[in-house]
């Protein structure tokens, strides 16, 4: 007999998994499909009635060119847009504050002010097609200029369905496009909570991701726990906010990575939703099926794609999808293979679209829910992941809050230990990747990236100033005066960000007002 391989998290696997390997009880953690604690997926139909919701991740340059790329996807079959912002606008900043030069339009699109979200969407009917914005930070500022667009268009916000991922902790923990210290941060997000209930219902106020973590060398195990543990401290910011628990919880959702390793990955997903389930029943008293729901999107992983023969990324990019289908995502973004290089050309963007196509309408995978279930390597995974994530979570706990955990470089040190351990194994050979350190070849085939325009930034600019010259000054000044008169006390602050957005204040100007009342986080030398 072989000796065990490791999983990604750590447990090892099995050679032969048989009967004495599944868990007890199993038909009552299980559960039926649809049914608490919701192993086995969310919905009782899953895919059966319906695919999943097939997003790709798009955005760059002006919003002039992101538009006509949002189009291009539609026509050829996309089910959601998924909007990826530049690092200026993540981050809180105009294009023409110097803060932003060089990186204007790079990673995403530039958006700085109402007029580059009606750019955007020219031309796409925002009542029939659902929306993710991967904007964190500044997350409700794009949600309004969002809902202002579509009002004009005759769109009420009752009639708009999307997510903004609005999870700020991980920013801390993997990302860094924080502004705010974590407190008004957690006040921000709180106040999203409650005006979309009121004003835009349909709309999903946060999406939890352990995808960074992972991207940053989180383990499965790692991913699931450090997630979950932020989402404990969103649910407790909005009830110490004064919200009922089944008021907000049904519009939480989640986003997370698909990694190459199949198995691992379904289980991770089975037992996530398990955890949450029970998080929310019993910790919370949450009452309201919905409440116990965890649902996610999920995206292929980045971090495993390689600019070393990257037409090998499309292998590894079906698996990855395979598996979040098997585990049940309720949407999906694939990757395209040659984002390891550069931003996705649109043939590239639109064969990882055909991708998830092929799963859905070529393959069995919808005509039955949870195959895996009753497996034993699957079952046994399953259990071995939610005992790993119930101890780390333990840990967390063991700091106050997740909050207290991040400003002490828990989580942080814990993903750096398991980044480096990878970093090791695929130098010494042990773990391999195909094309890099085992299957290469001596010459790689020419590749012609796509390339955004360096004369952007100074496009953006010239808006800017041609926004500033024509606007009310008066009006816009009144609208940040009455921003920061709330962001200083308790009254919810999207209301009075909403009317300065519509008064054309720009996102910099919205974020710095907020920043002349709560700071910026600066992070200690702990981390």
């Amino acid at each position: 007999m072989s000796e065990p391989r490791s999983s990604e998290s750590g447990f090892p696997i099995k050679p032969v998994y048989s009967a004495t390997d599944a868990p007890e009880k199993l038909d009552e953690r299980l559960g039926a499909p649809g049914e608490y604690p919701f192993t086995r997926g969310v919905y009782p139909t899953m895919y059966t009635s319906r695919p999943w919701t097939m997003r790709q991740y798009a955005g760059f340059g002006t919003a002039t060119e992101s538009n006509a790329r949002y189009h291009q996807l539609l026509r050829a079959g996309t089910m959601g847009l998924s909007v990826a912002f530049d690092l200026p606008t993540q981050m809180g900043y105009d294009s023409d504050d110097p803060v932003a030069h060089g990186e204007v339009g790079k990673v995403g699109v530039a958006i700085d002010s109402i007029e580059d979200m009606r750019l955007l969407f020219d031309g796409i009917p925002l009542d029939q097609v659902s929306t993710s914005m991967t904007i964190n930070a500044p997350g409700s500022v794009l949600l309004l200029l969002y809902q202002l667009v579509a009002e004009e268009s005759g769109v009420p916000g009752s009639a708009l369905k999307g997510t903004i991922q609005n999870d700020i902790l991980k920013e801390y923990i993997a990302r860094g496009t924080y502004i705010f210290p974590p407190k008004p941060s957690l006040r921000l997000v709180a106040d999203t909570f409650g005006y979309c209930r009121r004003e835009v219902p349909k709309w999903n106020t946060i999406s939890i991701s352990g995808y960074h973590m992972a991207e940053a060398g989180a383990t499965p195990v790692q991913e699931i726990a450090f997630t979950l543990a932020n989402g404990l401290d969103y649910v407790r910011a909005a009830l110490a906010a004064g919200l009922r628990v089944d008021d907000f919880a049904p519009r939480l959702s989640f986003f997370f990575v698909a990694r190459t390793t199949l198995l691992e990955e379904v289980a991770k997903f089975r037992a996530a939703r398990r955890i949450w389930a029970r998080l929310m029943r019993e910790e919370f008293g949450a009452t309201d099926p919905r409440s116990w729901m965890l649902r996610f999107h999920t995206q292929t992983a980045g971090v495993q794609l390689t600019a070393q023969q990257p037409e090998v990324n499309l292998v590894r990019v079906a698996v990855q999808g395979l598996g979040a289908v098997l585990g049940g995502t309720q949407s999906l973004h694939t990757n395209s293979f040659d984002e390891a290089i550069a931003l996705p050309t649109e043939k590239a963007a639109r064969l990882a679209l055909r991708t998830q196509q092929v799963l859905a309408y070529e393959t069995d995978l919808t005509a039955t829910v949870d195959p895996f279930a009753g497996s034993y390597v699957v079952e046994a995974m399953t259990d071995e992941i939610e005992s790993g994530v119930t101890e780390l979570m333990a840990r967390v706990a063991e700091y106050g809050s997740a909050v207290d955990a991040i400003e002490s470089g828990f989580q942080k040190r814990e993903i750096e230990a398991s980044a480096y351990r990878i970093a090791q194994e695929i130098d010494s050979g042990e773990r391999v990747v195909v094309g890099v350190n085992r299957f290469t070849v001596a010459e790689e085939e020419p590749y012609e990236p796509l390339r955004v325009d360096p004369a952007i930034e100074r496009a953006q600019a010239e808006r800017l100033a041609r926004l500033r010259a024509t606007r009310d000054s008066g009006a816009v000044e009144r609208a940040l005066a009455d921003l920061r008169t709330a962001a200083a006390g308790t009254e919810n602050v999207l209301y009075p960000m909403r009317e300065a957005l519509r008064a054309r204040a720009t996102v910099g100007e919205v974020c710095g007002s907020l920043r002349e009342v709560w700071g910026t986080y600066q992070p200690t030398e702990r981390f």
